[in-house]
C-alpha cells in the first residue's frame, strides 16, 4: 500500500511539474487559435473563393470537408498502430495513451467522412449508399475502429488491453492501402484520389488551393483535439492508479 501510494505521488508530481503545467496549455492555445483562423479562411475559400463545379454544382463543395476528414481518419489508424508498436517495444503506457486518443479521433473523423460522402453520393449518384469498393473498404475501417474501442473499453486499462489493442491496430492497418488502391484495383464509382495522397491535374488552381487549406485546417483541428485527449487519457490513468492505491 505504501509503495503504491508513493508511486502514485511520484507520478502525480511528474504530471503537475512546471514544464507540463506550462507547455500543454500554450500548445493547446496556439493550436486552437490556428484552427479557428484556418476554419474561417477555409469556409471563405470553400463557399466564396472556389468556383462552382460545372457538373456537380454546389454539391461538389462537400468534397472540401469529405476528403480531409477521410484522409485523417485513415492516417489516424497509422498513429494507433505506431503507438501500439512502440508500447509493445518499450512498455511505456504513454504510447498507449497516444493510441487510445488517436483511435477515438479517427473514429470521429471517419464517421464524418462517411456521412458527408453519403450526402454527396445522394446528390451525385442518386443514392445514399452503394457497395462501391472504396466505400466498402472504408466502412470496414470504421468497424475496425469500433472494434478497437469496444475491445479497449471491455478489457479496461490493463497491459493486456494495450497489447490486444496494438495487435488489432497493426492488423487493421492493412485496410488503409487497400482503401487507397481500391479505385485502381476494382471498377468503382468513386473518383480518383487527389492531393495530398495523389494528384489530380484536372482540378483548377482555386479548387486545389482550397483543398490544401482545408486539409491543413483539419490537421490542425486533429492536432488540437489529440493534445486534449492525450491529457484526458493521462488523467484517467492517474485517477485509476490513485483509486487503486486507496482501495
Amino acid at each position: 500500500m505504501a509503495l503504491a501510494r508513493q508511486d502514485t505521488n511520484v507520478k502525480r508530481r511528474d504530471a503537475s511539474g512546471p514544464g507540463q503545467a506550462e507547455r500543454f496549455p500554450i500548445v493547446s492555445m496556439v493550436l486552437l487559435a490556428l484552427t479557428f483562423i484556418g476554419m474561417m479562411i477555409s469556409i471563405w475559400m470553400i463557399f466564396l473563393y472556389a468556383p462552382t463545379d460545372a457538373i456537380e454544382g454546389d454539391a461538389q463543395r462537400i468534397f472540401y470537408f469529405h476528403l480531409p476528414s477521410a484522409i485523417i481518419g485513415m492516417l489516424s489508424l497509422g498513429i494507433v498502430a505506431l503507438g501500439g508498436i512502440v508500447y509493445l517495444w518499450k512498455k511505456d503506457e504513454r504510447w498507449d495513451w497516444v493510441a487510445r486518443a488517436a483511435a477515438e479521433l479517427g473514429t470521429v473523423f471517419l464517421t464524418f467522412a462517411l456521412i458527408t460522402g453519403s450526402i454527396w453520393g445522394r446528390t451525385t449518384w442518386g443514392t445514399w449508399w452503394t457497395w462501391d469498393a472504396r466505400l466498402t473498404t472504408t466502412l470496414i475501417l470504421w468497424f475496425i475502429y469500433i472494434g478497437y474501442l469496444m475491445l479497449r473499453s471491455y478489457m479496461g486499462r490493463t497491459p493486456a488491453s494495450a497489447r490486444a489493442g496494438a495487435v488489432l491496430a497493426i492488423i487493421g492497418l492493412i485496410d488503409v492501402p487497400i482503401i487507397y488502391e481500391s479505385v485502381n484495383w476494382w471498377r468503382t464509382l468513386h473518383p480518383q484520389a487527389v492531393l495530398p495522397l495523389g494528384s489530380s491535374p484536372q482540378l483548377p488552381l482555386e479548387m486545389l488551393l482550397t483543398l490544401v487549406v482545408a486539409f491543413i485546417t483539419f490537421t490542425l483541428l486533429f492536432s488540437f483535439l489529440m493534445v486534449q485527449l492525450y491529457q484526458l487519457e493521462k488523467m484517467q490513468t492517474l485517477a485509476q492508479q490513485l483509486r487503486a492505491s486507496v482501495e
